[in-house]
């Protein structure tokens, strides 16, 4: 039998995700009871597909069922069929309405508080019944696995070195700068000019060591020959960072996005420290070979549209 005549009438999408079930439940009884289905329908499902591709695509023993390397292959493309259909069903529905859609975006703090919103809210304003759904993670790496398996439909990040993986495409929206921000007491605030080596010793606001912020940190003091400073507080929250501006002299760094768009705070204030010109890039991370919704196109534009500016 040839491949085409195997999946046209011996594979369907409903034995797709029946397998799928299993795999993510980790056992067949499991499976049979999330689906509302009986175990014996499942086992015949699965048993069905091995036989039409002619390999073992579930091991399974006393404790469970697991995927071989085979059924793992198979759900690896299916995840990707799902999603394009589903897909399919946004842009049959945008085509209908096409001030209507959602999009799921993940990104990092630093965006969130600013570049991002910026998009989004100048988005609704042309389409105002355009939904999204964003998720916040400290690092980009932490969301290649929730764009895989089709969680997001974008990332929106810094891009700190080029990403070698070929399932990904990157466009890049422009070099963000990184700015020295103090409280509203500080004694830096009467300077007109500082160098980032005056402020070594100062109390600082750092986040954790492995974070993306923190790399572009310690590159930037590595830049001017300086060691990384010691932290007087470790934390990734830029709220909590204005909380503890405002009454105490600690300093900390910033995208620039975040001073341009966010909400300003009254107590945090950006410093004249010149630092080196490091290429710092944000961008959008996609998935290369999956159809780009309507919607996606309309974030990427407005991207960089509100980038260009930015630049």
């Amino acid at each position: 039998m040839e491949w085409s005549d195997r999946i046209g009438r011996r594979i369907r999408l409903r034995d797709l995700h029946i397998l799928l079930a299993v795999t993510q439940a980790g056992s067949i009884s499991k499976a049979a009871e999330q689906l509302a289905i009986s175990q014996p329908v499942v086992s015949k499902v699965i048993a069905d597909l091995e036989h039409a591709l002619g390999v073992r695509l579930l091991d399974r023993d006393r404790h469970g069922a697991t995927p071989t390397i085979y059924g793992t292959a198979l759900l690896k493309r299916g995840t990707a069929a799902f999603d394009e259909l589903r897909q399919g069903v946004k842009d049959i529905e945008f085509l209908t309405d096409p001030t209507a859609g959602e999009l799921r975006i993940g990104g990092t703090e630093g965006l969130l508080a600013g570049l991002v919103p910026t998009i989004v809210n100048r988005l609704r304003r042309r389409h105002a019944r355009l939904k999204f759904r964003v998720t916040q993670a400290p690092t980009i790496a932490a969301f290649y696995r929730d764009l895989r398996d089709r969680n997001v439909d974008l990332i929106i990040g810094r891009i700190l070195s080029p990403i070698a993986d070929q399932d990904l495409s990157v466009d890049i929206l422009f070099d963000e700068p990184l700015l020295v921000v103090a409280g509203s007491r500080s004694r830096w605030l009467r300077r007109r000019r500082i160098e980032l080596a005056d402020l070594i010793d100062d109390p600082w606001l750092l986040p954790p060591v492995g974070s993306v912020g923190a790399a572009i940190i310690q590159e930037t003091f590595y830049a001017c020959g300086l060691d990384f400073p010691q932290a007087h507080i470790v934390c990734d929250s830029f709220q909590m960072y204005a909380v503890l501006q405002a009454t105490e002299p600690y300093l900390a760094m910033r995208p620039g996005s975040m001073m341009r768009f966010g909400v300003k705070h009254p107590s945090v204030k950006i410093l004249p420290v010149k630092l080196p010109p490091l290429p710092r890039p944000v961008g959008i991370i996609s998935l290369k070979n999956r159809t780009i919704s309507p919607v996606a196109k309309l974030f990427i534009d407005c991207a960089r549209e509100v980038g260009k500016s930015f630049g």
